[in-house]
């Protein structure tokens, strides 16, 4: 399937965000760990959030979480203090990315789990019993997923957890928001040091918990009023919350300096605002980042600074290699179609100087199985027209609707 993308000549819409996925995630996990009955309010329809509520729900002797990465990590923590024999698989693609770190961690508080194929990967068998729990110690620049796998059990395990983090702590905004939804749970779970979590063995609170819409996907939009060429361009996006503790919630920092201004809307029904994106007159000259606490962020700047022609060099990269492609590789591919030279050093940066060469004949885009990858490339048609997207549909992972509402934003989206 291929879509073909032509950009309009102004942006001037509202658009009904999808409900975050991160905290969807962890609300299911956490909630089923409360044995709560009502399930979280607004939880999101994306794919990763629909295999773990299916898998939850139904609990079968093999359970495929496909391509959700992070369904994988959790599910994993959780079934190993659930009781019950299961067997969680996925994509082939998630057959390859590793889980052993989690994995070991697990089987150290007292975990049985095997491997049912290659050591250090999916698929996994898991006989799931009470665990003691205990202190244990794990790299602190894997995977957050990880982390916040082994928290979220925290509360059910016979003596708590007390969590050593080694190394440099990459993704802590993650962290962060696990513990405060723990908290919001009734749970006893706090830093107590720069480098140690406590996990206390109070058991989570039932209770009702509305889910804010996601920080993540705003960030396309944010880079559809940055590459628009209309200076009165506004988009008007919904449920989002300015003290949000979503580490992409940054972007309204980030993108104020490539020229787009963020204002909240006032809502006094304790439902979570608006707000609005907008134009300025001025942006940074070049751009560089440390993405160690949004690694996810990443493609939607690095597209968006080259064509805006503006130098970066972005760092903190080194979970791209491992998400749902080599996203290194595929943006350096992706770009020199489009006539752009990324460089990349030390699996972990990604930087341009402004070289330039000749691009492609044929500018479609390969998603690579990454949603990502299609939603940070899509608003270039504002720049090069007909802008060609492969294999669209994978934007179901996060973000269903995405081209609907490029639709409702004036985007005409052929080959649908």
């Amino acid at each position: 399937m291929q879509y073909n993308i032509t950009a309009p000549q102004t942006l001037g819409t509202k658009i009904n965000l999808p409900a975050s996925k991160s905290i969807s995630n962890r609300a299911l996990i956490i909630h089923a760990l409360s044995g709560g009955d009502v399930l979280p309010g607004n939880l999101s329809d994306c794919d990763d959030t629909e295999v773990v509520l299916r898998a939850l729900s139904d609990m079968p002797e093999t359970i495929d979480i496909k391509a959700a990465g992070t369904a994988m990590r959790f599910m994993t923590a959780y079934l190993s203090v659930t009781e019950g024999e299961h067997v969680i698989t996925g994509t082939e693609r998630m057959k390859h990315r590793p889980i052993g770190i989690l994995v070991n961690a697990l089987r150290y508080l007292g975990a049985d789990i095997e491997y049912e194929g290659e050591e250090g990967f999916p698929p996994l068998r898991i006989k799931g019993k009470a665990l003691q729990g205990g202190t244990l110690e794990i790299p602190g620049n894997v995977s957050s997923q990880y982390i916040s796998a082994l928290l979220m059990i925290g509360p059910v395990l016979e003596h708590g957890l007390e969590l050593k983090l080694t190394g440099d702590v990459i993704s802590r905004p993650y962290i962060d928001l696990t513990l405060c939804m723990m908290r919001d749970f009734g749970a006893m779970a706090e830093w107590t040091g720069n480098d140690t979590i406590k996990v206390h063995p109070k058991r989570y609170n039932q209770r009702t918990y509305f889910i804010e819409n996601d920080w993540s996907a705003a960030s396309y939009w944010y880079e559809a009023v940055a590459l628009c060429d209309d200076m009165y361009a506004e988009i008007r996006l919904t449920g989002l919350e300015d003290g949000s503790l979503q580490g992409d919630s940054v972007v309204k920092y980030l993108f104020n300096m490539l020229g787009v201004k963020t204002i909240f809307e006032k809502n006094d029904n304790g439902q979570p605002a608006a707000v609005r994106l907008k134009k300025l007159h001025t942006r940074l000259p070049r751009f560089d980042y440390d993405f160690i606490n949004q690694p996810d962020m990443a493609q939607t700047f690095v597209v968006c600074c080259a064509v805006m022609n503006i130098p970066f060099r972005f760092t903190g990269l080194a979970t791209l290699k491992i998400k749902e492609t080599d996203r290194i590789q595929a943006l350096k591919t992706e770009m020199l179609k489009l006539g752009y030279v990324i460089k990349d050093s030390n699996d972990s940066e990604l930087w341009w100087d402004g070289e330039r060469c000749e691009p492609a004949t044929d500018m479609a885009i390969d998603t690579y199985e990454d949603h990502r990858m299609a939603m940070a490339f899509a608003p270039l048609a504002f720049k090069f027209p007909g802008l060609k997207i492969n294999n669209p549909q994978v934007v179901s992972k996060s973000y269903p609707h995405f081209w609907d509402d490029l639709g409702r934003a004036g985007f005409i989206v052929g080959g649908r």
